[in-house]
């Protein structure tokens, strides 16, 4: 039995994963970009991950890049049946560690051979394609032409469902007319919430949502309210802010990465935290100070 059975699953693509995922995106270096100061330390993440019930890992090409999906490679390979591996496609890195778009037709399929290789998979589960209409959050217009080519990889049986990152509601609607989506992942936590509609409208639709950054990204949200709770619950705020999502929808699947083994399990435990209304309340509340 482990930590976080009692969070229980949800759809993505064609399996159920716990709700408790892994981000894998703190395993390559400073800024994302080349190799972590100790490589065994990072592998040990990956298999204690496993270890503890973990079935549904976030990754991409790019984190490094190549970085993550090899140490992923190296630590579970071959990978348990019953693990979903995402990856996320759409950009790249300069030499400098700089955030690149790549999302023609040429880089969209090598993008999914790089996944395939560094992965060591025949088949990727699920690939997100990233919008990078603007690089710091979803930015309208048309996502059709990189769709319509992910599709075709789709038929092609390189990749078995497609979802979207850093995108709008328009933006899915127009994707779910070329494809199934699978599930969209976007910045969403306790103080940023653009996307409370969206949430609750692929719930309807039975669709993942994954926020990234559930304690608010490499500056993370510093709250006295927060805190508050947190050490009366005797818990962390990222306990917290993840038992908060948790809560929030049925459809939120949480992927908190870490280089830490301690801090894993610590996240992980988040699983059984319950958060009652007066918590909840003053949770709420920090959301309404910051919008």
């Amino acid at each position: 039995m482990s930590h976080h059975d009692n969070s229980g699953t949800y759809p993505l693509g064609g399996r159920q994963v716990r709700r408790l995922g892994y981000g894998a995106m703190q395993l390559a270096g400073p800024g994302v970009f080349g190799p972590p100061k100790d490589l065994d330390a990072a592998r040990a993440v990956l298999r204690e991950a496993l270890a503890l019930g973990v079935d549904h890992i976030d990754t991409s090409d790019f984190y490094g890049p190549h970085v993550t999906n090899r140490l992923i490679r190296e630590a579970l390979h071959p990978y348990p049946e019953a693990l979903t591996i995402v990856t996320k496609i759409g950009a790249r890195r300069d030499d400098k560690g700089g955030w690149l778009l790549a999302a023609s037709n040429q880089e969209l399929e090598q993008a999914v051979h790089d996944n395939l290789r560094n992965l060591g998979l025949e088949q990727l589960e699920v690939v997100n394609f990233r919008s990078m209409l603007d690089v710091h959050g979803p930015a309208e217009g048309s996502i059709e032409a990189p769709l319509a080519a992910l599709a075709r990889l789709r038929e092609r049986g390189l990749v078995r469902h497609i979802g979207l990152s850093n995108v709008t509601m328009a933006q899915v609607e127009e994707a779910q007319r070329i494809v199934p989506i699978a599930c969209v992942q976007n910045m969403y936590n306790l103080v940023h919430r653009n996307d409370d509609a969206m949430i609750d409208a692929l719930a309807g639709k039975g669709i993942a949502y994954v926020p990234f950054f559930p304690l608010g990204g490499f500056s993370p949200l510093q709250s006295d309210a927060l805190s508050r709770v947190a050490q009366r619950l005797e818990a962390t705020p990222m306990q917290v802010a993840i038992a908060w999502l948790l809560q929030r929808s049925p459809n939120i699947l949480l992927i908190p990465g870490t280089s830490s083994v301690a801090h894993l399990r610590e996240n992980l435990k988040a699983g059984a935290l319950r958060l009652d209304t007066v918590a909840l309340a003053e949770l709420e509340a920090i959301a309404g100070v910051a919008a």
